[in-house]
């Protein structure tokens, strides 16, 4: 284990518990169909999770330095409507618990709604957004063995700040 502030909680670290990112459809995404292959879903989910992170100061990369790894245990997909090649989307990330070795987290990929020029941005409160794709999935910590290991004194703390009871 290391004493790195940023995995024990230093000072300039907090963690997230919603954090969104911009995806750009590439073309080697889609399918023969045009459209998004299903598993590049789990892809963007996954950067969202790492992009979370470091939204929050914590190096992924770091983390597996240390000898620990965030493996996903389950994932569970609705898929909504298709994505197709160079659609603009927002993935919203949340964290909803974070215990023991557990991450929970919650996934939703809109599409904004363009109007004359004018692109409502989702995360508005006017709901102009298409759903494409939702998401829940549990993250375990584990080490380099496979053997699950609680997480790291910040991860834990994260469900401190906002605890869904």
């Amino acid at each position: 284990m290391t004493s790195d502030p940023s995995l024990t909680g230093g000072p300039n670290v907090s963690l997230a518990r919603a954090h969104s990112i911009e995806v750009r459809v590439r073309y080697h995404e889609t399918d023969g169909q045009g459209r998004v292959h299903n598993s590049q879903y789990l892809n963007y989910f996954e950067r969202g999770r790492v992009e979370m992170l470091r939204s929050c100061g914590i190096s992924y990369k770091e983390l597996e330095a240390t000898g620990l790894m965030l493996v996903v245990k389950s994932m569970q997909i609705e898929f909504h409507l298709p994505a197709e090649f160079d659609d603009d989307l927002r993935l919203m990330t949340t964290l909803h618990h974070c215990h023991g070795a557990r991450i929970e987290h919650a996934y939703r990929l809109v599409r904004s709604i363009t109007t004359d020029s004018t692109e409502i941005k989702p995360n508005s409160s006017n709901d102009a957004e298409t759903v494409i794709v939702t998401g829940q999935s549990v993250i375990a910590c584990v080490d380099r063995t496979g053997r699950v290991r609680r997480l790291p004194p910040l991860l834990q703390a994260g469900i401190v700040s906002g605890r869904d009871d």
